[in-house]
């Protein structure tokens, strides 16, 4: 009987893997650390992991691995990549500033408000970015609409920066996705920001396309939340490794992917 403390599949060779993360202190970082540590606890003893940081944890992960540069990466949604999921609860919802009592999208169009709106950059690379300009598209708030009525898209590169953009006053309503995050929730609670429910013409004309998958926010997510909030979601995570990777460690990382689950839920 081994004496080794760690269950599950062992390779006994020292293994070096090199992991892409996100911008460093975010999920995909946690979820790397996390993978990185039970396989190492299973592999050769001079084993060892690197996890790279990028700038925006978007398609630039994928590239990476799939051009060879690294060997394991994670990204999100999985409604855009159609792909084998570890879950999680997320979606991508529209809030404006509470005191212009903003109730619909159509009350945003009727009023021609002059928004600033807080949105990720749509930079070939950046997913939320992507996703998050087909929605305000197809609510016919679109980047030029939003300048003829003198308002404008306010952009930053990941979700903390672009909810920066309306705690600094540079924005009025903001975009985004990262809804259990507590700036989302400080900023619910205290009545700074209002969640705006989605139509259901623009949601359809979205319906036919990778990412849009329609769904809400439920009543009591936030304290002061009463009612269903409808809006696209953007949850789990997609981890991808090269095709070429040796058998036994994919089959070690799917192990502890699985079974070493409850470690990271517990975070």
């Amino acid at each position: 009987m081994s004496n080794h403390p760690f269950t599950g599949p062992r390779i006994d060779r020292s293994v070096t893997i090199h992991c892409v993360g996100d911008w460093g202190q975010a999920n995909f970082h946690r979820i790397s650390s996390w993978l990185s540590q039970e396989f190492c606890d299973r592999a050769g003893p001079k084993s060892r992991t690197a996890i790279w940081s990028l700038r925006d944890g978007g398609l630039d992960s994928i590239l990476q691995v799939y051009n060879g540069e690294a060997d394991l990466g994670i990204s999100t949604p999985t409604t855009l990549l159609k792909a084998t999921v570890l879950p999680q609860r997320d979606r991508l919802m529209f809030a404006a500033a509470s005191g212009l009592n903003i109730s619909s999208f159509a009350d945003i169009r009727d009023r021609k408000l002059p928004l600033r709106i807080a949105v990720s950059e749509d930079d070939g690379s950046n997913l939320i970015g992507y996703i998050s300009a087909r929605v305000l598209e197809a609510h016919r708030l679109d980047e030029e609409t939003m300048h003829l009525w003198g308002g404008s898209w306010v952009k930053a590169c990941r979700p903390e920066q672009v909810i920066d953009l309306f705690q600094t006053g540079q924005a009025d309503a903001v975009i985004q996705e990262a809804i259990m995050t507590p700036w989302w929730r400080d900023l619910i609670e205290n009545r700074a920001l209002s969640p705006v429910e989605m139509d259901d013409a623009a949601l359809d004309k979205l319906s036919g396309r990778d990412g849009f998958q329609r769904s809400s926010v439920k009543a009591d997510f936030w304290s002061n939340l009463t009612h269903n909030i409808q809006c696209v979601d953007f949850s789990d995570f997609v981890v991808v490794v090269r095709d070429d990777m040796p058998h036994d460690i994919a089959h070690l990382l799917t192990w502890c992917l699985v079974e070493t689950r409850h470690v990271l839920e517990a975070q």
